[in-house]
């Protein structure tokens, strides 16, 4: 018994102590941004603000169009996960429920991709969105991430977690594979589909890089690269890039909380 109880204090203070690994860099950035005394770079730093007021996030209203680079990232978010799902789950299903001649080379040459960094796309990328006239536009930075190698491995995953003999009762009863895709399969895979597009969402509205190449007009700007205009030319207040940041990082954590349930199962399902 005491064995078992020193096992389950061991994983407590280990979760703990990875929790809080993972929690310092947002909270001690949070205050940062609520603070407006004291050092900063301070050691060992502070862990409580320090004459806490809402002024650093009033000036990141007013020196930049917040609002308008926050709308730019729904947009670009909000399609980039349509678009992933619908084209992901359209190459998962055949590479999982059909037999085709090539299809293990196919999923091979797909997963091949992963070893390969986003980076050395870029320039490939940005060949084909110039020469398709996308450049400044939310295509141009939407198209190259709407399919991913680690989306159709996933949804792969879970086309074939569904059972084979659902599938042939479907099709005894004359259903068609797009009517056994759209209306059977698909809605007993939606936790895996929300667990696509919660880390679909995630990295599109973190996406920095890339929406710095392609755009170069300000107003299109998306949140992450507009918080940017935050350092000045000849100075900059670090108190208020951490009230931006913030601010940044919130919507991303807000909708992880209410969506938390679906991607525990779609993980869950995805690990079995």
């Amino acid at each position: 018994m005491k064995t078992r109880t020193f096992q389950a204090a061991g994983h407590y203070l280990l979760l703990c102590a990875i929790a809080l690994v993972c929690v310092f860099p947002f909270w001690w950035t949070l205050v940062t941004a609520l603070s407006t005394e004291g050092n900063i770079f301070a050691f060992p730093p502070t862990f409580w603000p320090k004459s806490p007021s809402l002024a650093n996030f009033e000036e990141v209203f007013r020196v930049i169009p917040i609002l308008s680079f926050f709308k730019n990232s729904v947009l670009i978010a909000a399609f980039t996960v349509f678009w992933k799902l619908v084209l992901c789950s359209l190459a998962a299903y055949p590479l999982a429920r059909m037999h085709f001649r090539g299809r293990r080379l196919v999923f091979g040459l797909i997963l091949a991709t992963l070893v390969l960094p986003s980076e050395v796309n870029f320039l490939v990328n940005f060949i084909t969105v110039t020469k398709l006239s996308l450049v400044d536009t939310y295509a141009g930075v939407i198209l190259p991430n709407v399919v991913t190698a680690v989306a159709i491995l996933l949804l792969k995953q879970a086309f074939e977690e569904v059972p084979q003999d659902l599938i042939d009762a479907a099709r005894v009863d004359g259903a068609s594979e797009w009517v056994i895709f759209s209306r059977i399969m698909l809605p007993l895979i939606t936790p895996w589909l929300a667990t696509v597009g919660i880390l679909t969402a995630v990295e599109a509205w973190n996406e920095y890089i890339w929406p710095s190449i392609v755009m170069s007009k300000p107003d299109e700007f998306p949140l992450s690269v507009g918080v940017l205009y935050l350092r000045g030319t000849f100075g900059s207040s670090t108190r208020v890039i951490a009230a931006g940041t913030v601010l940044t990082i919130l919507p991303t954590l807000a909708a992880f909380l209410f969506t938390q349930r679906f991607f525990m199962r779609g993980m869950d399902g995805a690990v079995k």
